[in-house]
């Protein structure tokens, strides 16, 4: 400890140092009550939400809201820390009016750090965490206390408020959609329907159900055309027969004529009875057009038969939702303005800087005398040296005439002085 072996050394170090030691605690007291006084004081005030879960079963009504609770209130925590939503919060509550300077990057970044969200996971069922969560605290620190307990209770109202809007929204979306859907699959059906009546309309004579009164038109055909054929032979036959006379070759032209039209219309029968041959014929291509179409109804009413559930169940989630019968967010301790700050206060500031500052000064003369290494004491000798000394002489300073005031060196010039 260089010339510090003892008590008596210390205090010895002490005396001599007397003016740094004291010059050191000034300066860094000074310091310390400068930074205590810069420092402001910081309330803290929370308010805590409490997930509650659905009053009816999710057996007897299934919710359509997809995503555990902590995955949906993580992104209600980002939707409220928004750069928007943060600006809109300090309008509506009038912070930073004392800080016109500040810019709104500024304020946004002091009220993020101003303002913290936690969860409180709820408890296990079993060794799967379903990631549920049970309570949510919104903590503020503002220099105010009546500001932070009016920021924490404003950040949770603004929480309960896009938890109940989100989920309405969710609920909403989900019914629409599968509504649009079941519109859509009765216009298919419907477009399906009449693609049907069409077909059978169109193909009537070739279908199974026609299939006999086809036939039947078939050989009245066939009769007509044997019918036909007899009448064209004997007309043919009077067409060959000689004709001498006038009137003979009028009558001949005349069964001419007739045979011509017997012609055209045996073409006519036979053209008909053609088609519907070609139609028995395709007939099983019918069949198996329409076991397509058959197929394809019933995969529509399938479908349907589904989304029409889906739907059903997406407006009972959405009827609990309207009704908040269904996972909500609750208040359970509202913020209160605290009594105290949770920052040090600046008494105790100060006093740890004097302590601060006493040590500093203690060890700045201690730094003094080591740079400074010169035998001080008989005993310092003896122990530094292995001498003992025979004398010691102290340090002898001239003894000089006190100094005289101004007034007492005038009062001085006006004492009797006898004379010589």
């Amino acid at each position: 400890m260089g010339s510090i072996y003892s008590v008596a050394d210390f205090i010895d170090m002490v005396r001599r140092r007397i003016v740094a030691i004291v010059l050191v605690c000034v300066i860094g007291t000074g310091l310390a009550t400068i930074y205590a006084a810069s420092q402001q004081h910081m309330y803290q005030s929370s308010e805590v939400l409490q997930v509650q879960g659905a009053r009816i079963s999710d057996d007897l009504a299934p919710s359509t809201i997809a995503g555990s609770s902590a995955r949906r209130l993580q992104l209600i925590e980002q939707q409220v820390m928004a750069r928007e939503a943060v600006l809109e919060m300090i309008d509506q509550l009038g912070l930073f009016a004392d800080q016109p300077g500040l810019t709104d990057s500024e304020k946004v970044l002091l009220m993020r750090k101003s303002v913290s969200v936690n969860g409180v996971a709820a408890a296990r069922e079993g060794y799967s965490d379903d990631g549920t969560v049970s309570l949510l605290r919104i903590t503020a620190n503002w220099p105010s206390a009546e500001g932070a307990r009016q920021i924490a209770h404003a950040f949770s109202q603004r929480t309960i408020s896009l938890s109940v809007s989100t989920r309405l929204e969710q609920a909403l979306e989900t019914l629409e959609f599968f509504t649009y859907q079941e519109e859509g699959l009765h216009d298919e059906i419907s477009t399906l329907t009449a693609r049907i009546t069409r077909f059978r309309e169109e193909n009537n004579t070739g279908l199974p159900v026609g299939q006999d009164g086809t036939r039947r038109e078939i050989e009245s055909l066939n009769d007509a055309i044997i019918n036909i054929d007899r009448q064209m032979i004997a007309l043919q036959r009077l067409i060959d027969a000689p004709a001498n006379s006038r009137v003979e070759r009028r009558k001949r032209e005349e069964n001419q004529t007739a045979l011509s039209g017997l012609v055209a219309e045996r073409a006519l029968l036979s053209q008909n009875v053609e088609r519907l041959r070609a139609t028995l014929q395709a007939t099983p291509e019918l069949e198996q057009q329409l076991a397509q179409f058959a197929r394809q109804m019933d995969d529509l009413r399938e479908q349907l038969q589904r989304v029409t559930a889906q739907r059903k169940e997406a407006e009972i989630s959405y009827q609990l939702e309207t009704q908040r019968q269904s996972e909500r967010l609750t208040v359970l301790e509202p913020a209160t303005v605290p009594e105290y700050p949770y920052t040090r206060s600046r008494k105790m500031l100060v006093i740890m800087g004097a302590m601060a500052s006493l040590f500093a000064a203690f060890a700045t003369a201690f730094l003094l005398d080591l740079r400074t290494p010169v035998i001080r004491s008989a005993r310092q000798m003896e122990r530094e040296l292995g001498l003992r000394p025979v004398v010691s002489i102290p340090e002898a300073r001239p003894k000089q005439a006190p100094r005289r005031g101004l007034l007492s060196r005038l009062l001085g010039s006006t004492k009797y002085k006898p004379k010589r």
